[in-house]
């Protein structure tokens, strides 16, 4: 059973008891990411949990690894669009050491300039990376074409223009606005209990300030249309997408569904269409983000040049079928039951509980039983299927981006219709 507390100063706490374990996830999840950060600072918020983890006041880098090395844990932090999280994996007699650690992280990062100076070089090698690898590079660059203008089409590592200026005062000035205990949730789930957990978090962090700044966020706006981008690479790499559906969107157990049967799983369409039958890629899949107000439904294949408009016409007469025509019974019990498994699989480890309860708190405020959200996705019709498709399917709602070898290639948004 997971366990919700308030403190007053507005950290929020969720605990989860799991039997029969000897580990416990321990993980502090701010609500806010790239997404609410100035654009002229993009990728600070990326670059803020770099330097968490470079040395407090009273620990260095060093003594953040040895010490939880040597407890056998295991640490780490991403930044998101929407979040940052900071987690750790202990044994449960090592769990008020790891909260020690991470609490001295997120109250008392040290920001010293000599390091901030050599992790922007670390962050700038990151975007480099990115560049040359082409299949995170296209979903990039789909995206800052798809949100354009909006917050969330900006990459969370930032670009050299907006990391190269950001100095150890713009750090501090970001991290007292934003890490203040209104902003975020602790989860920890595993062999613990709720009154011991929440003695730990009382006394780590009782130095949290209550409030920030609010930061306004408006719905992002989809841009339809083809971009392409030539690179001398062997491969193109084509990404596809439209608008989804927000994270607290009543249709949303349609829509995952939708993509397993579309491009989610190994017996879905485009999988067994455009790689099984046809030989045309490796890599070929759909996939969904989901945020509090907007969402995006893509579909990525690398295949070579000569094949890229056999591959697009290949996804829209899919899209096409789904929107204009019911999947099978079969189709949509197998898709049902591959969501069903893989949401019970997910759970079974005390990181995965952890990261379910914040991220529920984070978008719904509540928290959903297992057999709340089977009972959701067994509800889904193949009527359900079909409508979600054509909502989200209307003629001129594609957009598309191809990079690699293309000059010569031909391509059109006349290719994108779906009239």
């Amino acid at each position: 059973m997971v366990v919700f507390e308030q403190f007053d100063n507005g950290l929020r706490l969720l605990t989860e008891s799991m039997a029969g374990t000897r580990s416990v996830s321990f993980g502090v999840w701010l609500t806010r990411g790239s997404r609410h950060e100035r654009a002229a600072h993009s990728g600070i918020a990326h670059l803020v949990e770099h330097m968490l983890f470079k040395g407090t006041a009273t620990r260095s880098a060093q003594d953040i690894a040895q010490e939880i090395d040597s407890i056998g844990g295991q640490l780490d932090a991403f930044t998101a669009k929407e979040c940052a999280s900071y987690y750790v994996k202990v044994l449960d007699e090592h769990l008020p050491r790891a909260v020690d650690v991470l609490s001295d992280l997120l109250l008392r990062p040290a920001f010293d300039p000599e390091e901030v100076a050599r992790e922007k070089k670390v962050v700038l090698e990151e975007i480099k990376m990115v560049e040359d690898t082409p299949d995170d590079l296209v979903h990039e660059l789909f995206t800052q074409r798809f949100w354009s203008g909006h917050p969330l089409g900006r990459p969370i590592l930032g670009v050299p223009a907006t990391v190269g200026p950001i100095d150890s005062a713009t750090l501090r000035d970001y991290f007292s606005r934003v890490y203040t205990a209104g902003n975020l949730v602790i989860a920890a789930a595993g062999n613990v209990e709720h009154e011991a957990v929440r003695d730990l978090v009382a006394k780590a962090f009782a130095d949290l300030p209550a409030n920030g700044e609010s930061t306004p966020v408006s719905p992002p706006t989809a841009v339809p249309g083809l971009t392409v981008r030539d690179k001398a690479i062997e491969q193109c790499h084509v990404c596809l997408g439209m608008d989804g559906y927000p994270q607290r969107h009543d249709d949303r157990y349609v829509c995952y569904l939708l993509n397993i049967v579309l491009g989610g799983s190994m017996s879905s369409r485009l999988f067994q269409n455009i790689r099984e039958r046809r030989g045309l890629a490796y890599a070929v899949n759909s996939g969904m983000v989901s945020y509090h107000d907007g969402g995006a439904l893509t579909i990525y294949a690398g295949c070579d040049a000569d094949a890229v408009r056999e591959v697009i016409d290949l996804v829209v007469a899919e899209l096409r079928d789904l929107r204009d025509n019911l999947v099978s019974e079969e189709e949509l019990r197998r898709a049902q039951d591959h969501l069903k498994g893989s949401l019970v699989l997910s759970l079974e480890s005390s990181s995965s509980r952890m990261s379910h309860m914040a991220r529920q708190q984070m978008y719904f405020g509540r928290q959903f039983t297992l057999e709340d959200t089977l009972r959701g996705v067994e509800a889904v019709t193949r009527e359900d299927v079909r409508r979600v498709a054509r909502d989200l399917l209307p003629p001129g709602s594609l957009s598309a981006t191809v990079l690699g070898p293309v000059n010569g290639i031909g391509l059109g948004d006349d290719q994108l219709a779906l009239a």
